[in-house]
């Protein structure tokens, strides 16, 4: 049998990671997984792991579901790929119905068509697209988005340019949009938001540049990459209120932040707002497959629909060969038919509060700066003990059989949303243990 070392020497040899420095990435010990069942993550060795950041906050039920791997395997006798270029199929469209029949409600435009995309980086780069486009057409052009710091929306150059977070996006500035950056509501000051003053400075740039914004955008609720900056719903509410004041469209980016893992639906959801468009992605499969989608008001869509006496295409130039594949659209709806009959949203709700309460001794450790949650979207702040402080936290708990991944010193917590109580208490123990280990 080939041992881990010799499929990471293989590996060190022909991969590029992402995100990844590949100086250290022997060194570093990874991990070689071979094979996965429910929340645990097994290597070639056999080793068994919890997966305690959903394989990258995607797998919702965990790993191989057998809904959705029976959905898949169905499909595959079917169809296993058309184009969406002039064409459609029956996944697809059920998938749309689905996923306008979940779509938030409250303050703002109902979300009525569907565009699909391949990840949450492509659905943002969408998004942007038909923002600026829909200004175009419905008016003058609007080239300007307004952002906010420490945003993070993917890492192709439309997403990098909305983006705010330095340490991945500085290197590319050179050639991003021109866009205008505003304070963070998730900012903190002595340990307090800083959500009077994100917004006061929000309020000055409409003010000042709304007449060249085409909209908005904001990760609602919790900003992930940033290491699970929180803030208030009443941002949302007055991001809404100033987008309608100015004409411009809000753009809710929910690739991180949907399907159940706030304990709603959709971030959303806790401030009864809607935007003019949503992305989504990552959850959407319930972790197996890459799908993405952006759900658009009507008003939106209409901007996009020939009138007579046009000199200029109002047609959306935008898609990829894989566009709404049909083995991705089935997996999702399996996922979605799941998460409904089994009200995984609000299983998520109470192991949110149930990861709240394990916490909440932890909070007041020394070496623990801020621990930051919604639902199921933790981040634990450590105090730096030399470099690589959150790493060496993750590793730690790696001996207790825990798999986490930080985001610079903030340990993240995002486990699946059907996560068992003695998985739990392993999950918050193993940490624990983990920063005692290397802040003690």
């Amino acid at each position: 049998m080939t041992t881990s070392a010799e499929w990471i020497a293989r590996d060190a040899a022909a991969v590029w990671h992402p995100f990844t420095q590949h100086a250290t990435w022997t060194g570093d010990d990874p991990v070689v997984v071979d094979r996965a069942e429910g929340p645990w993550l097994i290597d070639v060795d056999g080793r068994r792991l919890l997966d305690g950041v959903s394989s990258l906050w995607t797998t919702t039920l965990g790993h191989g579901h057998p809904d959705i791997n029976a959905a898949i395997t169905a499909q595959l006798a079917r169809l296993d790929h058309s184009t969406f270029l002039g064409t459609t199929h029956t996944p697809g469209i059920e998938l749309s119905e689905a996923l306008l029949d979940l779509a938030p409600t409250g303050r703002g435009p109902a979300l009525t068509k569907v565009f699909y995309a391949g990840d949450g980086s492509s659905a943002v780069e969408a998004a942007l697209k038909i923002a600026y486009q829909h200004s175009t057409q419905t008016g003058r052009s609007r080239p300007k988005f307004v952002r906010l710091e420490h945003a993070y929306h993917g890492d192709t150059l439309g997403a990098v340019a909305v983006g705010g977070h330095r340490l991945f996006h500085d290197a590319y500035k050179p050639l991003l949009l021109d866009t205008i950056g505003v304070a963070s509501p998730g900012d903190r000051a002595n340990g307090r938001h800083r959500g009077a003053v994100a917004l006061a400075e929000l309020q000055a740039a409409m003010r000042r540049d709304g007449d060249q914004v085409c909209a908005i955008i904001v990760e609602p609720m919790m900003q992930g990459a940033a290491g699970m900056l929180d803030h208030d719903a009443e941002y949302l509410t007055a991001a809404r209120e100033l987008a309608d004041a100015h004409g411009a469209l809000l753009i809710f980016d929910e690739v991180a932040t949907g399907f159940g893992r706030t304990g709603r639906m959709w971030a959303a959801e806790h401030a009864g707002v809607v935007p003019d468009l949503l992305t989504c992605g990552k959850g959407i499969t319930g972790g197996y497959l890459p799908l993405s989608a952006v759900l658009a008001a009507e008003h939106v869509y209409d901007a996009f629909l020939a009138r007579p006496g046009d000199t200029e295409p109002r047609t959306f130039f935008h898609g990829h060969t894989y566009t709404a594949n049909p083995l991705c659209c089935a997996a999702a709806l399996a996922n979605l038919r799941v998460m409904a009959e089994q009200d995984v949203v609000g299983q998520a709700a109470r192991l949110g509060d149930r990861l709240g309460k394990l916490l909440e001794p932890l909070a007041t450790e020394p070496g623990v700066v801020e621990i930051r949650r919604l639902g199921t979207m933790t981040g634990v702040e450590v105090a730096p003990a030399g470099e690589r402080t959150g790493f060496a936290v993750c590793q730690a708990a790696r001996e207790r059989g825990v798999w986490l991944r930080p985001l610079g010193d903030t340990v993240i917590l995002m486990p699946p949303l059907t996560l068992g109580d003695d998985e739990t208490d392993l999950l918050v123990n193993a940490l624990a243990e983990a920063i005692d280990e290397v802040l003690a």
